[in-house]
């Protein structure tokens, strides 16, 4: 009798950065009540948003939705200083849940136009973080999505140019676009560390390495969200006959899974667990009963919540001590 079994891929789900962006909602709403706004989805995943909308949370897609002098969060894809700017021309209590790794990029991008260099941004056009970053230094950045795009950068100077990227995007592809950049600009230099976070590259690790044996991989995440769209894509390079990205288990149909023996399952950096035990439970009742861990990375990094909350939080008695350790929580919202 054939063994139906699931390659439950480890890393995977909330990372430090979504942890902490959600914890700062959650935070905010037991410290000031609802309602608290937050410009765009605090992160990219449908259930989490349901979820913080439930508890008093109000999303909003521009600030002139938010009441002059309420209280906005700004979300873990970071935002440009013309959006702070409007924020405090308008009286907004601000608190800034921006992933501390998304934050390295912009100072980066910073950094880069005092010195007058042309800024390639690879990453996606219309995405909150791209936006985000260029918006720092609008007359330095262009933004290149893929490897066919690269032909139209046009530079000032080809020995001041410098590559950054999105954090979230596939390190295959990525790889391929500087590799195409370099060629036009052989003095194109590198940012000063890794762009792409190191939950995303732990992330796609452990899919590439569950679609070398799985026929049919599941990815748990939502279709805006980044780097849920890139671990499909990486598990259809990788070796999986076929993968399908999902935002919950209702969305699986029996039929995938006709004649397969082994899936693979992982989930985007913005998905909290309980999905993932959904899908879980789902595939049991259609003989998947066998569960296999397969571990690539371990991760341990946490990131303080931001410290203007901190002490107030710490005043309110709500966290015991003003410090900046904190556990994550891949339970948060549910």
């Amino acid at each position: 009798m054939v063994t139906k079994k699931v390659l439950l891929a480890s890393p995977r789900g909330y990372c430090a950065g979504v942890d902490r962006a959600v914890d700062v909602v959650e935070k905010a709403l037991a410290l000031y009540g609802a309602p608290v706004y937050v410009r765009k989805e605090i992160v990219h995943n449908k259930f989490v948003v349901e979820q913080l909308s439930a508890k008093g949370a109000r999303f909003v897609t521009e600030l002139d939705e938010v009441p002059t002098g309420a209280r906005v969060v700004f979300s873990a894809h970071g935002v440009s200083p013309a959006v702070r700017e409007e924020a405090k021309r308008r009286g907004l209590k601000t608190v800034d849940a921006t992933c501390p790794l998304v934050t390295k990029v912009h100072r980066e991008a910073l950094r880069f136009a005092k010195a007058d260099y042309d800024i390639v941004l690879v990453g996606h056009e219309g995405h909150e973080e791209v936006e985000g970053t260029q918006g720092e230094a609008p007359d330095h950045i262009q933004v290149v999505g893929d490897p066919e795009s690269v032909n139209q950068v046009q530079v000032r100077d080809p020995e001041k140019v410098v590559w950054l990227s999105q954090t979230t995007l596939s390190l295959d592809e990525t790889r391929e676009t500087v590799d195409k950049l370099r060629e036009r600009f052989p003095g194109l230099s590198d940012p000063p560390s890794e762009d792409i976070c190191f939950a995303t590259q732990n992330r796609q690790g452990a899919v590439k390495k569950i679609a070398e044996q799985a026929e049919v991989v599941v990815v748990v995440g939502s279709a805006n969200s980044s780097n849920s769209v890139r671990l499909k894509e990486v598990a259809e390079v990788g070796g999986a006959q076929r993968a399908y990205r999902i935002d919950k288990a209702l969305e699986m149909e029996e039929l995938w899974f006709e004649g397969v023996e082994t899936v693979g399952l992982t989930s985007g950096a913005s998905v909290p667990e309980v999905l993932v035990k959904e899908v879980l439970a789902q595939l049991a009742q259609w003989g998947f009963a066998e569960v296999k861990e397969v571990e690539t990375a371990q991760e341990t990094v946490t990131f303080a919540l931001p410290l203007p909350l901190r002490k107030e939080l710490t005043e309110a008695g709500i966290i015991k001590t003003n410090n900046r350790r904190r556990t994550n929580d891949p339970g948060h919202t549910c």
